[in-house]
């Protein structure tokens, strides 16, 4: 069902007063204009700049008509019945007792007059009061289908202004669609827009230049960071039982894995000691699997607006849906949902959130690979650890010798040095209890001494390096041990 149908079937169902919290505002009154024509409805919108005006046929430097909100409240109390009655932004007025009295007397109005009040915020801030009188309305993004047609429409406008050289393959047509998915209407006409800006000309290389651009809107959203993921599973020493069980799903994705009676794989928790390698993983999968990988920081959902945080990660949510197939990594998950588990003082929110995101594990349809890594075992609430919530849950201990050779041969191959040459035996002795990410820094100490020096780093150098070291194992043993002896029986070990 896409957002006209909905609309119209929430208007025949009788919701007097909905709420639509968004950016796009145009998009919204668009969509309303649309419903209106389909019912042969009336609209009016009313905002602060320009007060009210007919909505069905907005003309820009009208006469200017109500500007006040308790003047526009007023009209949209006396318009005749089968109106859209639209305001814009007027959550940040509702502080006023006597504004929020007008608006609840309106939507009291409205309903008996048999016609919608619409609500357009650009953020939540609606009163508890006003939201248990409103349906919230939720704006999707657009299709793959309705993608194509932007993008063609956006060339096409483009082009009559200024000629456009086009020389885009079916393939590179394909991409650039698909790397579109997960913006707005406007971020997509936005980045096309400035893809082919300069040259004037468009072809299989700028999608490179789609990529950057959706980038940057990505990270100045704030919700999903996108992640580069240039290792391969090959650049992880050891965890065998989780390579195994990635490469077994690595084809779970297409469409004859569908064919075949197959259902994406969900995700995975991986738990471990820090620096075992957690966080790689995540960016190795998503090479591996050749999906693009978002980071979700769950730091820059929290907003100090009542209900603006459960609706930044559901806005992040639907965005990783609509950017499906992809991979979801939250990275030390405890910590953003810690007092879920707890008696928390942020007046339930953070249980609100993490009830949110269990619902959409359980729930969500669309192919999004989640990958939760976690340090602190007791800070997780139960709820994630029951059985379902992942596809299976993998824990990460300190590499053993073999491993712990891998590791010294990896990174002394990524720095153009040839482990052969090394004593691979002796550096795995003297490294036992280490980390990989404490054995990357050994060696990362030992070529810095050896450059310092003017000399070629030897294993001389990579063990004293070593035996500099007090790895986390020894200053936190217990925490180590204790962690160990959680694993044991209850969950799968990654190596």
């Amino acid at each position: 069902m896409n957002d006209l149908q909905e609309l119209l079937r929430l208007v025949e169902g009788g919701v007097s007063c909905l709420s639509i919290v968004t950016y796009e505002e145009h998009q919204a009154l668009e969509l309303i204009r649309k419903a209106a024509q389909k019912l042969d409805w009336k609209m009016r919108i009313w905002s602060a700049g320009r007060g009210s005006r007919d909505g069905l046929h907005p003309v820009l430097g009208g006469k200017t008509e109500n500007p006040s909100p308790e003047e526009g409240l007023k009209e949209f109390c006396n318009l005749p019945s089968r109106t859209f009655c639209v305001a814009l932004d007027l959550g940040r007025y509702l502080q006023s007792h006597l504004i929020l009295r007008m608006l609840r007397d309106t939507i009291h109005r409205v309903e008996l007059n048999q016609s919608v009040l619409i609500l357009i915020d650009g953020e939540d801030c609606l009163p508890e009061c006003i939201r248990s009188y409103s349906r919230r309305f939720e704006l999707s993004l657009p299709s793959e289908e309705e993608l194509e047609n932007i993008f063609r429409n956006t060339l096409r406008q483009i082009h009559n202004k200024t000629p456009l050289e086009i020389g885009l393959s079916k393939e590179g047509l394909k991409a650039i669609i698909r790397n579109l998915r997960g913006l707005s209407i406007r971020q997509a006409r936005r980045v096309v827009e400035e893809a082919v800006a300069g040259d004037h000309r468009l072809d299989d290389e700028d999608v490179n230049r789609i990529i950057a651009g959706k980038r940057r809107l990505l990270e100045a959203d704030a919700l999903l960071e996108s992640v580069e993921a240039p290792l391969t599973l090959d650049e992880i020493g050891g965890m065998k039982n989780l390579k195994q069980w990635l490469t077994t799903r690595e084809k779970a994705f297409s469409p004859q894995a569908a064919e075949f009676g197959l259902t994406p794989p969900r995700g995975i928790l991986i738990l471990g000691v820090q620096g075992a390698g957690k966080s790689l993983c995540a960016k190795a999968i998503a090479a591996a699997w050749r999906q693009p990988l978002f980071r979700l920081d769950c730091g820059t959902l929290y907003n100090k607006y009542i209900g603006e945080s459960e609706n930044n990660l559901r806005k992040a949510l639907r965005q990783i849906e609509a950017m499906s197939p992809a991979i979801l990594w939250i990275d030390e998950i405890e910590k953003a949902f810690a007092s879920a588990a707890s008696q928390s003082t942020d007046g339930g929110l953070s249980k609100r959130m993490f009830a949110t995101l269990l619902t959409w594990m359980q729930e969500h349809k669309q192919p999004v690979f989640l990958v939760a890594t976690a340090n602190d075992i007791e800070a997780l609430p139960p709820e994630l650890l029951r059985k379902g919530r992942f596809d299976e849950i993998f824990f990460v201990g300190l590499p053993d010798k073999e491993v712990r050779r891998e590791i010294f041969a990896i990174h002394l191959k990524k720095r153009k040095r040839k482990p052969e040459e090394f004593d691979l035996e002796a550096l795995a002795d003297a490294a036992e209890g280490f980390s990989g990410s404490e054995i990357e820094q050994a060696v990362l100490s030992a070529l810095y001494k050896a450059f310092h020096q003017k000399k070629d780093v030897d294993t001389d150098l990579l063990l004293e390096s070593v035996r500099k070291t007090v790895p986390l194992s020894v200053t936190m043993r217990e925490r180590v041990e204790a962690l160990y002896q959680w694993a044991q029986g209850r969950v799968i070990w990654a190596d």
